[in-house]
């Protein structure tokens, strides 16, 4: 089944923990509603008497629904988590997504402190539940799957990582396998909405905000959000490679990913060969090329080590005999069709046809991909593993959604802001509302066969998240906080990625809590400048960077200073070609006359010498910032 059920995925979780000894992996008891914080109102189980009262209710379980979640309850306000499948964390998780796309500069500087930390407690249950080898043990931050730096898990080791934290939450409450069927609103505000569990029981749940976290955008839709699906034509973003006219049907593909283990080579793990397999391997167009791509398993141009996320080599610990790899390639993004469709049952058809096109290529790898070494074709010893989604073949719980229906938001993100032919110097166009920032080597758009949707890479800069992005051009208390931020199809080729997701959900729980504590609307947060600046200080005190600074780390005693200043156009640098802030460099002279250029007006500068860190904390107290 694509979404294992409550008693599936605790028996998953409990079956593994007997046979290795981790009581770390024991799926947590789940939420009733006895543990409901004072406030709260609503029906005990299998009750829909009254409606669930929450100030904060995020519909998906998405990666950035849980970092929303985490954000909005930490604000001291009452939050509900709606998942409809048993899984969390999305692309992370259930998706198969286990080794993300990331830059060097993720573990330090390019991502938020509570990302790294979510990678941090991966890292320690590996490490406290499995015996390392002497070059796991040696790495400074261990990555299950390669060598350090990166990052790698298994799927149901980042679903009960970040199930644990968002129980260990006061005020929050994770209520999975309920699927939101309907949203009643009121003029330009959402009042509440209804999910339905598997038996059939709805329950209605109120709040004074609500997110859309899910991965296809389902509550936009739902709550009748003014928003887009597919391309839009040319004459509507003005973009040098959007299309001549919009195509509705041009979404990315969905993929679902194939959890292998590499056995020793004699084994033979083959799997049935699929019904329709020549009629796949033509649509699909089977091959191991794919970008740098050329080889199985020959270093470094293999396809195991992409995505590999358990390195037995990592390892001297019985659990882990051999590589795990997921399969996640061109050759099985699914060609014949995508999702969001419009019509669920449709969805369902399409999601099994991909599932059955992963397996086709699974055979294809087994049985007919050319051999490493010439010496003829398919490695048999490659065997997929059920156990890592439940999902009884190896596919993954859920397919891998890189595209969704996205809000018509305040600010849409546009091609021109991000691609290096229009950014000469080293980072994106600047959002003074930045949020959060991101980094990938490119717009990256999957090309879509079926329906004659072209593909595309194209290089861009370390580029900003804008808040008006995740705001609605029209309801007031509903919020983006997934791939469904104002994007457009080109560019939602780079806001998709693990720590920009996260990024975007951290800020959309934490807009509702500024929000909420403060009696403004998020667009009075986003348009007002001493408010966005008392927002943005409220990101930087949860170590959420929002400028690209390469050499500025949280806890430094200029981190939000110079972020401040870099947002606000004030300072940017040393040298044009850099990220660097440099903050042990004099401060003379010359930055002094730029900085009140850029301020229009003129600074009553300390007489003493300054460094830029000691600079950039006078001017924000000069500017009445406080950072």
């Amino acid at each position: 089944m694509p979404d294992p059920p409550p008693v599936t995925m605790q028996v998953l979780l409990e079956n593994r923990m007997r046979r290795h000894s981790h009581p770390e992996l024991r799926a947590p008891a789940p939420i009733n509603s006895a543990q409901r914080p004072s406030g709260m109102r609503g029906a005990q189980s299998g009750e829909a008497k009254e409606p669930m009262d929450y100030d904060v209710v995020i519909v998906g379980g998405s990666f950035g629904g849980c970092a929303a979640a985490l954000a909005a309850a930490a604000g001291g306000h009452s939050t509900c988590l709606i998942e409809s499948s048993g899984w969390l964390g999305g692309q992370y998780s259930a998706q198969g997504v286990t080794k993300p796309d990331e830059t060097s500069y993720t573990p330090t500087v390019g991502s938020t402190a509570t990302y790294r930390n979510f990678q941090h407690a991966v890292r320690a249950f590996y490490r406290n539940n499995y015996t390392l080898s002497s070059s796991g043990a040696a790495q400074p931050v261990l990555d299950p799957g390669g060598d350090y730096p990166g990052f790698s898990t298994e799927p149901l080791v980042a679903h009960n990582m970040l199930l644990q934290q968002l129980q260990a939450a006061p005020l929050l409450h994770v209520r999975l396998n309920l699927r939101v069927t309907a949203a009643s609103v009121s003029g330009d505000t959402v009042q509440s909405v209804t999910a339905v569990d598997a038996n059939g029981v709805a329950t209605t749940f109120t709040a004074r905000y609500f997110l859309d976290a899910t991965d296809l955008g389902d509550l936009i839709a739902l709550a009748g959000v003014e928003h887009v699906i597919g391309a839009e034509a040319r004459a509507d973003t003005n973009e040098p490679d959007a299309a001549s006219v919009a195509h509705p049907d041009w979404i990315q593909p969905i993929t679902m990913v194939v959890a292998l283990e590499r056995r020793p080579d004699g084994e033979n793990h083959t799997i049935a060969k699929p019904a329709n397999y020549d009629e796949l391997k033509a649509q699909q167009n089977y091959t191991i090329v794919d970008g740098y791509i050329k080889k199985m398993f020959a270093e470094p141009a293999d396809m195991w080590g992409y995505r590999r996320h358990i390195r037995a080599s990592n390892f001297d610990d019985p659990t882990f005999p051999a590589d795990l790899s997921m399969i996640n390639m061109g050759a099985n993004d699914y060609q014949g069709a995508t999702i969001p469709s419009g019509d669920a049952g449709k969805d369902e058809q399409i999601v099994e046809a991909a599932r059955q096109a992963s397996l086709g290529y699974v055979y294809w790898l087994q049985t007919e991909v050319p051999r490493d070494d010439g010496s003829g074709y398919g490695y048999p010893n490659l065997k997929v593993r059920p156990d890592q989604f439940g999902s009884g073949d190896g596919t993954s719980a859920q397919p891998y959604v890189r595209e969704s229906r996205r809000i018509k938001a305040l600010y849409t993100v546009v091609q021109q802001d991000l691609d290096q032919s229009h950014n000469p110097g080293p980072r994106a166009k600047n959002y003074g509302d930045s949020c959060g920032i991101g980094d990938y080597g490119a717009l990256d758009i999957h090309a879509l066969r079926g329906v004659g949707m072209p593909g595309a890479w194209i290089p861009i800069r370390p580029f900003e998240i804008p808040l008006r992005a995740l705001i609605p051009i029209r309801v007031n208390n509903l919020l983006a906080a997934c791939k469904n931020i104002g994007t457009t199809h080109v560019t939602n080729g780079a806001y998709r990625l693990h720590p920009v997701e996260w990024n975007v959900g951290e800020a959309a729980g934490m807009l509702t809590s500024f929000a909420l504590n403060s009696n403004v609307l998020p667009r009075a947060v986003a348009m007002t400048e001493t408010t966005l600046r008392s927002f943005q200080k409220s990101l930087l005190a949860r170590g959420v960077p929002i400028f690209w600074w390469t050499d500025v780390h949280f806890g430094d005693a200029w981190f939000a200073a110079a972020h401040l200043l870099g947002v606000a156009g004030v300072i940017s640098g040393e040298n044009a070609a850099s990220m660097n802030f440099q903050p042990n460099d004099p401060f003379g002279d010359g930055a002094k006359a730029a900085v009140e250029s850029n301020l229009g007006r003129s600074l009553n500068w300390p007489s003493s010498p300054l460094t830029r860190a000691q600079a950039a904390q006078w001017i924000v107290s000069q500017l009445g910032w406080g950072a």
